[in-house]
């Protein structure tokens, strides 16, 4: 079937071609009956909107970008969720970009969205110092980090995780752990490094009487934390870390597989605590403590500075947006040894 275009519309409506655009882009300031004809026409028609065409004309699409760090972690779904709901009111959609923690992969999604004209970009910056951002934002490209404050040039939203690392610390050592694993991903990442400066100042004020152990992997995943898991739960008892506060809770369940996998006892032989507190962690073979990041309010909140930003780029001030994290105990870190 050929394609309809929109004069063929305006012909079978009886109306002019402005007309039928108004009702497309501005039904509100055409008239109930013509609007009526106008729908029949297209129905009858079949004429879909070339929507490419529209945003080449209007400068900016619909759309926006959200680029994260691993689409595989459900952390990052449900910030997704959060972000598509509040567009999905605003007659916008979300497209999901995933940088896989790679520079490379980002820079060329990036590069991909601005040339689609999107009309704004949320994104998890691999690296803390991302200046290609900044030029983004420079050619008229709204953007928001999330999961990740920034220094004023953008708006921001994000959790204090130098807090969530100073509880999860505090929290082991309330519990009688002296020998304490931070399971961790490249410290170029800020909210990896956030968290271990957390934990390290958890450990320090307790005036060395507590031992940190850091064990870094390339990636945030399972496979990553059941592979350092794997080399724990090798060493001898009395070498091995009494707990591992994991980045993530991907890392946090793949250390926990791996110490089930050993025949060691959770908690009683080592505890565990992640971090976002994703569904996953509740439904563990056993129970997962972690910290608490609100996924969906971040999505929500950073999109909403977006939609700020395009409504008023002139009287926008970029705003840096910090909730708080909660620690949820579980069962893998509720046990109490004796110091």
């Amino acid at each position: 079937m050929a394609t309809r275009n929109i004069k063929e519309v305006a012909q079978l409506a009886r109306v002019s071609v402005g007309t039928v655009s108004n009702v497309l882009n501005r039904p509100e300031i055409v008239s109930p009956a013509t609007r009526e004809r106008v729908f029949e026409a297209i129905k009858k028609l079949g004429f879909v909107r070339n929507e490419v065409a529209r945003h080449l004309r209007v400068g900016r699409s619909r759309t926006v970008g959200l680029v994260v760090l691993d689409v595989s972690n459900p952390f990052f779904v449900d910030v997704a969720q959060g972000a598509e709901s509040v567009a999905d009111e605003h007659d916008s959609m979300v497209v999901l970009c995933n940088s896989a923690g790679d520079t490379g992969r980002e820079r060329r999604h990036l590069d991909q969205l601005e040339q689609q004209r999107v009309m704004g970009i949320l994104i998890t910056p691999v690296e803390m110092e991302s200046p290609w951002l900044e030029e983004l934002a420079a050619r008229g490209t709204p953007v928001v980090l999330v999961d990740s404050p920034a220094t004023g040039l953008q708006c921001s939203v994000a959790v204090d995780d130098r807090l969530g690392g100073q509880i999860a610390g505090a929290h082991l050592i309330e519990r009688g752990h002296r020998r304490i694993m931070f399971v961790g991903g490249p410290p170029s990442i800020k909210q990896v490094a956030d968290r271990h400066a957390g934990v390290t100042s958890a450990v320090a004020a307790a005036d060395g009487a507590v031992e940190l152990l850091t064990s870094t992997a390339p990636t945030l995943t399972v496979a990553e934390g059941r592979a350092i898991g794997e080399r724990v739960a090798a060493l001898p008892a009395d070498e091995r870390p009494t707990a591992a506060f994991c980045a993530n809770d991907m890392m946090a369940l793949g250390f926990l597989q791996a110490m089930a996998s050993r025949g060691l006892r959770v908690p009683d032989d080592l505890a565990i605590i992640g971090y976002d507190d994703i569904d996953f962690a509740a439904a563990a073979a056993v129970p997962l403590s972690s910290i608490r990041q609100p996924r969906e309010l971040l999505g929500r909140t950073a999109i909403d500075l977006l939609l700020e930003e395009v409504a008023e780029p002139e009287q926008h001030r970029h705003r840096q947006v910090i909730f708080q994290p909660d620690l949820v105990i579980r069962e893998s870190s509720a046990l109490r040894r004796n110091p």
